[in-house]
């Protein structure tokens, strides 16, 4: 069953940039609809302290953050449902824009701003989520929670620019770091695998990986086997930091948006307008170089903006 009128704003996927568009685009009178999609408040949902965002000078819980975030939007109006958003058809001559839930229930808007994310691609191990989901220790973003390793000793997976940026970030605030390689060679660039071989607190396990991530309530340590000879071994760690990189929650744009190789859609310069009239991107779907919440909430600004002031030049408000 199809709504009657195209709606003016339709937000899909929530999280910090979904919901800042939202009371930003509520504010303008866009009175938009927001779809939350399987996770709610994405990747902040399974972060414990987060302490680097402006306003929170005791720090805040994450899924508390998000919760406030909600609330904000609804407050101005909008209209939040705890649905997933499955198909898309996006006009190409920037008209009115289709969407479907997974209930089957079509919509169509106007304008529609992108929100969804990305996800941290992780080991799979049991240990690793359950010491992930409570909080004890797993993270997949360094400049988020290594200010809590102060001083101590970390375990990093990952052989990427990535793990090679976030090694040598850990490095300037623990004690050691423990980078544990699959191969005997990096994929990062020689520039950054130059930085971390240089960095003498920095020690790289090679031909190793991580058998299981060692503690009850918190990190205690990690068993790592040698993926040549077969050799395991413990390493006595307080925190565990996957980075083997993120996948973009973007598959359901494929053949209507531009995206890179990986997978995040491109925007123009200094601006969430895809190559779709109509259709704005922001958050980690199209940022794959910063991932903060500060910055995904920045971008949700920005694409309610750029929303607004398509429909004004269209003269829809």
């Amino acid at each position: 069953m199809a709504s009657k009128d195209p709606l003016k704003c339709l937000i899909i996927g929530s999280g910090p940039a979904g919901y800042t568009a939202a009371v930003y685009a509520s504010r303008a009178n866009l009175e938009p609809v927001l779809y939350t999609g399987h996770e709610p408040g994405g990747q902040l949902m399974i972060t414990n302290d987060v302490e680097n965002y402006p306003g929170y000078p005791d720090g805040i819980m994450g899924p508390q953050m998000m919760e406030d975030f909600r609330k904000q939007a609804e407050r101005f109006g909008t209209d939040v449902r705890n649905e997933f958003i499955s198909k898309v058809e996006f006009s190409a001559e920037g008209g009115v824009h289709k969407a479907w839930t997974e209930a089957g229930e079509e919509l169509s808007a106007h304008t529609v701003v992108i929100s969804t994310g990305a996800s941290a691609k992780w080991l799979g191990l049991e240990s690793e989520t359950r010491l992930r989901d409570n909080g004890g220790g797993v993270s997949a973003c360094a400049v988020c929670d290594g200010f809590f390793y102060r001083n101590q000793t970390v375990a990093i997976v990952g052989a990427g620019d990535t793990a090679a940026e976030e090694a040598t970030y850990l490095a300037k605030l623990c004690k050691k770091v423990h980078m544990l390689v699959r191969r005997d060679v990096m994929r990062a660039s020689k520039i950054m695998q130059d930085r971390v071989l240089k960095t003498e607190n920095i020690e790289v396990h090679w031909d190793s990986s991580a058998e299981e991530v060692l503690g009850d309530e918190g990190v205690t340590g990690v068993r790592v086997v040698n993926n040549k000879t077969g050799a395991k071994s413990e390493i006595a760690v307080t925190g565990f930091f996957v980075a083997i990189g993120h996948k973009p929650n973007t598959d359901i744009f494929k053949g209507q948006l531009d995206m890179d190789e990986t997978g995040y859609l491109i925007t123009k310069a200094d601006r969430t307008l895809t190559n779709i009239d109509g259709v704005f991107a922001s958050g980690d779907a199209q940022d794959h170089v910063y991932r903060q919440a500060v910055t995904a909430a920045g971008t949700g600004c920005m694409a309610a903006l750029d929303a607004e002031r398509y429909l004004a030049a269209k003269g829809i408000i």
